[in-house]
């Protein structure tokens, strides 16, 4: 008898606990400006009812909060839009980031400032009802971050992360998306792991690492990014997260060519076009 109350009072408190668990594991950020029809459009998107997860709103305010001074008015904007399905991974999971209707703001884009604001593990959906830039998409996924796990994060580390993103997507405008990306998180990399502080020593890292990728750098944007990865280095991230983005980024990137004949097309064209080039150059001289 004892045996058989034992089991159901254990039994009990794990039920408990699991809905304990999942209410708090599932969380969506809705723009407080959406329309209702827009609203149940972003619960079909992620898959949830409000039922089944919580929800919670972010106001353009909020998102003003983070971005101002930061990013351009112009892409702050005055409505909130962006919303964001947040589910806290086991650690070790790593990032699982997916957009949609995200025109300015890349998933990449998007894992680089989460590692930078301290979330390491996290499935993650950023999206609109249409087409918006994404500036303040980070914006409501921190906020649904911190409902779902209970925890706030460091200040300074969520300022750094927006920074982040701002300054990887108006380099992209200019050398591309993924280049971009993929430059600023060696910059990060190298800075964390030698635990740079010097701003002079983190310009020569910048210099250094931008002639590797051909990338041609204004003193403002120099300074810039300076600015970003002084705030960045007093902030304890772990550069072994940092160096497996770098890595997962690499394998889309090889994955989409590999994956994709129109891009392998256009190579192999791009290719004959140079080989045919070189071949006229060394028939004139």
């Amino acid at each position: 008898m004892k045996k058989s109350i034992l089991i159901i009072t254990l039994a009990f408190v794990l039920n408990l606990t699991l809905l304990g668990y999942a209410d708090n594991f599932k969380v969506v950020t809705l723009g407080n400006d959406l329309r209702d029809d827009q609203r149940q459009k972003m619960l079909d998107i992620f898959n949830v009812t409000e039922d089944d997860a919580e929800i919670i709103t972010i106001t353009n305010q909020e998102e003003r909060s983070y971005l101002s001074g930061i990013a351009p008015e112009s892409q702050i904007g005055s409505r909130a839009i962006s919303s964001a399905y947040v589910e806290p991974l086991p650690e070790g999971s790593g990032l699982d980031v997916k957009t949609l209707n995200l025109t300015w703001v890349t998933e990449d884009m998007i894992s680089n400032a989460l590692i930078t604001a301290g979330i390491n593990d996290a499935k993650v959906i950023a999206a609109a009802p249409f087409k918006v830039s994404g500036t303040a998409a980070l914006t409501g996924i921190i906020k649904g971050f911190e409902k779902a796990t209970g925890k706030k994060l460091d200040s300074n580390a969520k300022e750094a992360a927006n920074r982040e993103i701002i300054t990887t997507g108006e380099l992209g405008e200019i050398v591309g998306k993924d280049k971009a990306v993929q430059f600023i998180n060696d910059i990060k990399k190298e800075v964390v792991e030698n635990k740079i502080t010097n701003p002079d020593d983190i310009r020569t890292i910048i210099r250094k690492i931008a002639n590797h990728y051909d990338i041609n750098l204004s003193e403002d944007q120099i300074n810039k990014i300076v600015d970003l990865m002084k705030r960045i280095s007093g902030l304890n991230l772990d550069v072994t997260t940092i160096s497996n983005q770098i890595k997962n980024i690499g394998n889309k990137l090889s994955n989409v060519i590999e994956n994709n004949d129109e891009v392998k097309s256009i190579i192999g064209k791009l290719l004959e076009l140079i080989k045919s080039i070189l071949k006229r150059i060394n028939i004139t001289v």
